[in-house]
């Protein structure tokens, strides 16, 4: 209680940190190279650090849980908490290139476990790049769902190669998704709404779910209410525009 009062960047009401000292731009270039620690192997990923109520340190090398969702660009971290206690069992995690906004959502989650015990134990967020790094976190097919959730549009055509969803990087989502895994997307970029829909059309191993399938999802309604972006967007009354698709086995 008393680093509460002393500390000015934690609520006093709340126990959480305050965003105002923990702004940011709102994008960093993906193709810039920035310094942190990067795991050689997803076997190098050291779970104890992410979630330890799931591995104390002496039992790591017994459980076999593994990060099951991915939220790419998690930005304050909405998403996850809100998954989080939809989804309590599963462990998921938030990759986000900005230090300032990784470290709102830490020190987030960790008021969130303190005021809450038991719960948000299974969420984490890693500061890192990954339209890099994603083999080096993910084992083939580990993953089950991937948020990509506003994602910069970098309007200019020199600068589509920066896009988060692209041909190729659909290739190494494709390598982590196990079959049936989902690919979420939404944006309120109409042109990047195209664009993602369109290269997810275009992969061989995604197919769009049917309007039924994203009537059932629960985490669907999720897309455009848990981040700070869709609300944003909704308070503003604009538009957004969502890709969800399947991965499957290509056809020969």
């Amino acid at each position: 209680m008393l680093e509460q009062e002393t500390n000015p960047t934690i609520s006093k009401s709340t126990g959480l940190p305050r965003k105002r000292f923990y702004r940011a731009r709102a994008h960093s270039n993906p193709l810039s190279d920035s310094h942190f620690p990067v795991p050689i192997s997803p076997s190098h990923v050291d779970y104890s650090l992410h979630y330890p109520h799931f591995f104390p340190p002496a039992d790591q090398v017994n459980c076999s849980k593994k990060i099951q969702f991915a939220d790419i660009g998690c930005g304050f971290g909405g998403l996850l908490i809100s998954l989080s206690t939809l989804f309590p069992e599963v462990l998921m995690i938030g990759m986000e290139l900005r230090d300032k906004v990784t470290e709102y959502v830490k020190e987030r989650i960790l008021a969130l476990r303190v005021s809450n015990p038991g719960q948000y134990q299974n969420i984490s967020v890693v500061r890192t790049n990954s339209m890099k790094y994603i083999p080096n976190y993910f084992e083939k097919g580990q993953l089950t769902k991937m948020f990509f959730l506003f994602p910069d549009p970098h309007f200019k055509e020199k600068n589509h190669r920066r896009r988060v969803i692209s041909p190729h990087l659909l290739d190494e989502y494709a390598y982590v998704l196990g079959v049936g895994g989902i690919i979420y997307t939404i944006t309120d970029v109409e042109e990047l709404g195209d664009w993602m829909r369109s290269c997810l059309e275009n992969h061989p191993m995604f197919e769009a779910l049917t309007k039924e399938e994203l009537e059932a999802d629960p985490v669907v309604k999720l897309l455009s209410s848990a981040t700070e972006e869709g609300q944003k967007v909704a308070r503003n009354g604009g538009q957004t525009f969502q890709a969800v698709f399947r991965r499957i086995v290509p056809t020969s």
